[in-house]
């Protein structure tokens, strides 16, 4: 009989652990403290990872390319060219090469590029970077080293080849051309978003779009790959912009789900944008 009872309390100890440690592991689980916050592009077998104030930067970078009409390759030489001199950051210093450098771009006001607060200015930089870019005959085909020295004047030229796998697959992302290609897991929002940042910050990007406010949601009138351009945009600034789904193309990115993107519904000829609501 003692045995019996000993065999009794034995098993019950066990699942009263294992009913613990189910409780921990699910409370561990559902904690957002434990989210690793990064965006990540995948194109073909290449993976590339950035952290969410980088991708937010590469996003302003490629979205002003598309803009202007630029072909994804200047894209490309422009992300890996910011990520060598500021590791995709807006930096307010430079270094022992060029200690007035400023900005994404590392640009020098005692060589053109502008005033300090100009280069300051992510918007400015890059229009100026492009500006240079489309100056160098057949930068299309050029080695990214080539065409990247020819405008920066850089005292490392090959120091820009290393950044061109992560900069051809951001590039293919935001640019629309690989769809459903990037993902970016981020805790839920702290705050409200509102729609009236993500139509003025879409418009810094790209331009004026066909943007219309509904409730919580952005609804941008486009299609094809400037659709895709716009939803990765979207993706890669939900951490700033408290955005919590992405509707495009038939395709769903949930924030709250992190695991990319899904099929949902018929396709559409807008992309959906929608922010985190009040807290009730």
């Amino acid at each position: 009989m003692r045995r019996f009872r000993r065999a009794i309390v034995a098993v019950l100890a066990l699942a009263l652990v294992a009913g613990a440690v189910y409780a921990i592991v699910a409370v561990l689980q559902r904690s957002e403290t434990l989210v690793t916050e990064r965006c990540v592009a995948v194109v073909g077998s290449e993976s590339h990872e950035l952290a969410t104030d980088q991708a937010a930067n590469a996003s302003l970078i490629t979205a002003i390319s598309v803009k202007r009409g630029l072909p994804p390759r200047a894209a490309s030489i422009a992300l890996a060219t910011a990520m060598q001199e500021s590791r995709l950051r807006n930096i307010n210093y430079g270094d022992d090469a060029g200690p007035d450098s400023r900005g994404l771009f590392q640009q020098r006001p005692s060589q053109g590029w502008g005033t300090e607060a100009q280069i300051m200015d992510p918007v400015y930089a890059t229009n100026a970077f492009y500006d240079g870019l489309v100056k160098v005959p057949g930068y299309e085909t050029m080695e990214i080293t080539q065409a990247a020295q020819a405008v920066q004047r850089s005292a490392f030229p090959r120091a820009y080849a290393q950044h061109e796998p992560m900069g051809r697959a951001f590039a293919s992302a935001l640019t629309g051309h690989s769809e459903s290609s990037l993902n970016c897991e981020l805790r839920m929002p702290e705050a409200a978003g509102d729609p009236a940042d993500v139509v003025d910050e879409l418009t810094t990007a790209f331009g004026t779009q066909a943007a219309t406010v509904q409730g919580r949601s952005v609804q941008v009138d486009v299609s094809g790959t400037q659709a895709w351009a716009v939803a990765h945009w979207a993706v890669a600034n939900a951490k700033t912009l408290s955005i919590t789904q992405v509707d495009v193309a038939g395709q769903t990115w949930n924030r709250e789900k992190r695991d990319g993107w899904h099929a949902a519904g018929a396709p559409s000829e807008t992309v959906t944008i929608t922010v985190s609501a009040p807290a009730t």
